[in-house]
């Protein structure tokens, strides 16, 4: 497997509440994770750097490969205790209040991937030239659009589109979205938060992912390309492609 994670602040927001990372353990297995931090003022970056860093320190602790049922209990147990982490840092420190931030985040396997997702930052795989979005979103827009008010169409341009459902940190306990599903050689697997989403489509998407180019190369033309249709929010993303050969850590 190879991953690589990128981030930019885009160019309209003052600062990057975004976080994420890839990173191997000692088993061979990969976490790849994006986090969307929310709350501006109320320290947005401190959430989303709070559940990154918190999610790779649980992670260098596992010393077994695991099942794919071990993985989707480690997820949901991991991202239930940081959602409790981060709460009461905003309870205890008056500059936190209110903070939160979004969390998907993938054990990467040869066999599977098992993925968590909290909020409206997704999951896709790309799999025989095809984009599917394997999350669903926790947000307003995202319940309409499933319960048939609205369409996808009319969810893009929603005056509520940002409100989201669920986010880390923003109540006591939290409900964990996890799921399994069997990958592939050449498969590749993207966690991205709304900042590229919301710029990019699907079908772009997939014309990138659908290059012979590199990790490195396929991340910086995502997010050039965020970038050149206004580039409103923070971009991140994490890629991760099913490959024999060594990991790169760019």
């Amino acid at each position: 497997m190879k991953g690589i994670f990128r981030t930019h602040t885009g160019k309209v927001r003052p600062h990057n509440e975004d976080d994420g990372a890839v990173k191997e353990n000692q088993t061979g297995h990969m976490l790849a994770l994006v986090a969307d931090g929310m709350g501006g003022h109320q320290a947005g970056d401190v959430a989303s750097k709070m559940a990154r860093d918190g999610l790779l320190d649980y992670w260098k602790e596992i010393d077994k490969q695991l099942s794919p049922k071990e993985a989707e209990e480690w997820l949901n147990d991991t991202v239930q205790k940081l959602n409790k982490e981060i709460f009461l840092q905003s309870r205890q420190n008056a500059q936190c209040e209110g903070m939160g931030t979004t969390l998907v985040a993938a054990v990467c396997t040869d066999e599977y991937v098992s993925f968590s997702n909290v909020g409206d930052s997704r999951v896709y795989l790309f799999e025989d030239r095809q984009l599917k979005q394997m999350t669903e979103d926790h947000s307003l827009v995202g319940e309409l659009v499933r319960s048939g008010q609205i369409s996808e169409e009319e969810a893009e341009h929603h005056p509520r589109k940002n409100v989201l459902l669920r986010a880390l940190g923003t109540e006591k306990s939290i409900e964990v979205d996890v799921k399994t599903i069997s990958w592939r050689e050449g498969d590749m697997l993207l966690l991205c938060s709304d900042g590229l989403t919301n710029m990019v489509s699907d079908e772009e998407i997939s014309s990138y992912l659908s290059s012979s180019e590199n990790l490195d190369e396929i991340a910086s033309q995502l997010v050039d390309h965020a970038n050149k249709a206004g580039g409103e929010d923070n971009i991140s993303l994490t890629l991760v492609r099913h490959e024999t050969e060594g990991v790169s850590h760019t």
